[in-house]
């Protein structure tokens, strides 16, 4: 992870409301919020860009970027507009679009993205990719971290690399589309944070998928 972190700083350095829960269909209510501004602006480093507890060292280095702040009062307005275009632009693509805060999840199913056993995204997503990239490109005030995940069957060593390689050949394809690299934390979770029961062949396929998780930078 830390090897990718770098090659993203050297990327930068070369190109210097109302919610349905995805898996049981029930309808509730979002919660849009304001946050504050954060006044430290220091540069880009690669530790600022991974790992679970980087979260304020890696705004700060989205600031240093050149990718702005918003302001107290206006991140709820600008989530709930995301929030929006991407359910408006997902729609019957098979991800699921949830809101929790000023937090946007996007769930991607793993037999919708990719081939049993691959990393390597399925043709067809193509232009679903394409459609989060576009509203991620015209949002671009957001942290995005992405993580991947998988059911319990198999060698757990090879199901956490499975869901790191999954998680990076999702922002890697969002990359290619010009979504700032300074923005993207990924992570694999292997079978450690199931939704659904692994006793049940359901269950186990809602726990295969890839997740994005949008939040603002504030």
């Amino acid at each position: 992870m830390k090897a990718f972190a770098l090659s993203l700083v050297a990327t930068l350095a070369f190109t210097s409301c109302q919610t349905s829960n995805p898996y049981t269909g029930e309808a509730q209510r979002s919660k849009a919020t304001s946050g504050a501004v954060i006044g430290a602006l220091v540069g880009a480093a690669a530790g600022s860009l991974s790992g679970s507890g980087s979260t304020d060292r890696r705004q700060k280095a989205m600031v240093g970027a050149g990718i702005g702040a918003l302001a107290g009062g206006g991140i709820g307005a600008y989530m709930d507009k995301q929030e929006a275009e991407l359910r408006r632009e997902l729609q019957g693509t098979g991800v699921s679009v949830t809101r929790s805060g000023d937090r946007i999840f996007l769930n991607m199913p793993g037999d919708v993205t990719f081939s049993s056993g691959s990393a390597d995204i399925r043709g067809q997503h193509y232009g679903t990719l394409n459609s989060v990239a576009k509203v991620l490109n015209k949002y671009d005030k957001t942290r995005i971290d992405i993580g991947g995940h998988t059911d319990n069957v198999g060698n757990s060593n090879y199901n956490y690399g499975l869901s790191q390689s999954r998680a990076a050949s999702v922002a890697n394809y969002l990359m290619g589309r010009s979504v700032n690299s300074a923005r993207f934390n990924m992570r694999g979770y292997g079978k450690d944070q199931p939704v659904a029961s692994n006793n049940s062949a359901s269950g186990r396929q809602t726990n295969r998928r890839v997740t994005i998780q949008l939040a603002p930078m504030s």
